[in-house]
Formats: structure tokens, C-alpha cells, sequence
């Protein structure tokens, strides 16, 4: 395995914790090898490039997955991995809101709804650091 795959598997562990490997299982399972491509690319390249800040890169994938009304798996994934890299549920929330002007109420509800799941579980301790 490549230098890209084994850092951007281990940004992954630290976005999504447990969640990380069950999506790499998942996804081998369906489509063997597709995983590495993507977690090389996707965290072992995009995700680690300078110029922004972790917490940052998550509330902006929050803001596109909400906008795309279809990601409701990989937004969930995504709103726990902000808690663990230490962006607030108030944060969320009002990366949620904005989302409104410019994608529409519904993602925004739809978003919504979605990072309550998440807080629930975060507050019964499921969602860890």
C-alpha cells in the first residue's frame, strides 16, 4: 500500500472512527480495491493539503453534502467526524442554516434533521474524539 492510502487511512480513523473501517469493508465487499483509490485520493491527497484547517474542511463537506440532498449516509459520517475534530454542534448548526440562501430550505431541514441524529448519539457518548 502507498504512502497516500496509509496517511489518508489514518485521517479517516480520525474523522470517522470505527465508522472509518466499516465503510472500507463495505465498500470492498461490493467493489474490492475501490477503497484504496478513494482514501487515497480523497484523504491521503485533498484532505491533507495545506491551507486549511481540519475542522474547517469538514464544515465545508457538511455544507456540500447537506446541499446535495442525496448524502444523507456521508453526511452523518461527516457531522460526527466535525465533533471529533473538534467543531461544535453550533457550528454545524449554522453551516446548516447558511446552506438555506443558496441550496433551499430543504436541504437545510433535511441537514438539520440529520446532524440531530448525530448530536443525540454525541450525547449518549456513541461519538467519541
Amino acid at each position: 500500500m502507498d504512502k497516500r492510502y496509509e496517511q489518508g487511512r489514518d485521517l479517516l480513523k480520525t474523522i470517522a472512527g470505527a465508522h472509518g473501517d466499516r465503510l472500507i469493508e463495505g465498500l470492498d465487499s461490493v467493489a474490492p480495491g475501490y477503497s484504496e483509490s478513494l482514501i487515497a485520493f480523497a484523504f491521503g491527497e485533498i484532505c491533507r493539503r495545506p491551507g486549511l484547517e481540519l475542522t474547517t474542511r469538514e464544515l465545508i463537506t457538511i455544507a456540500a453534502l447537506a446541499s446535495l440532498g442525496s448524502a444523507n449516509h456521508q453526511l452523518k459520517l461527516h457531522v460526527g467526524g466535525a465533533l471529533r475534530v473538534g467543531c461544535t454542534p453550533a457550528e454545524i448548526v449554522e453551516v446548516l442554516v447558511q446552506i438555506g440562501l443558496y441550496a433551499g430550505i430543504p436541504a437545510t431541514l433535511n441537514g438539520l434533521a440529520a446532524a440531530g441524529e448525530v448530536f443525540d448519539e454525541h450525547d449518549r457518548g456513541q461519538i467519541r474524539r
